[in-house]
């Protein structure tokens, strides 16, 4: 779904979400991987808890992302309208070496996770037999 109206206050509030870096790079991890949950974000970018949450309560109230609840775990993702717009945007810091970064390591941090949880799994099989 495309911006239906990008009105002056709507653009005022999207262009200071994104003149902060730690926002930038919080929404490209979502951007790129659809959904995060808080922990993830923590760890990826070395930020406290605390400097997380300001920054996705800041995006939550600017309207870019959204969260759902599951269990004890806290999801976030793009809000379907602005998605179009950050792609857009995100196509232009694609080579970015501190966004490249953060990706590559996420995608380590979700590997090391795959393996330990197939390990697992392989080790109840061996205990279950």
């Amino acid at each position: 779904m495309r911006l239906k109206h990008f009105s002056l206050p709507y653009g005022e509030q999207v262009f200071k979400a994104l003149s902060d870096q730690s926002r930038i790079r919080i929404l490209h991890l979502i951007l790129r991987n659809k959904e995060m949950c808080i922990t993830d974000l923590e760890q990826v970018l070395n930020f406290t808890q605390t400097k997380t949450s300001r920054h996705l309560g800041y995006l939550r109230n600017t309207g870019l992302v959204t969260s759902r609840k599951l269990d004890q775990w806290v999801y976030y993702s793009l809000k379907e309208e602005p998605a179009d717009l950050l792609t857009q945007i995100f196509r232009y810091m694609e080579r970015d070496a501190l966004l490249l970064q953060d990706a590559e390591t996420y995608r380590i941090l979700f590997s090391n996770r795959e393996l330990a949880a197939n390990k697992l799994q392989q080790t109840h099989r061996w205990t279950a037999s």
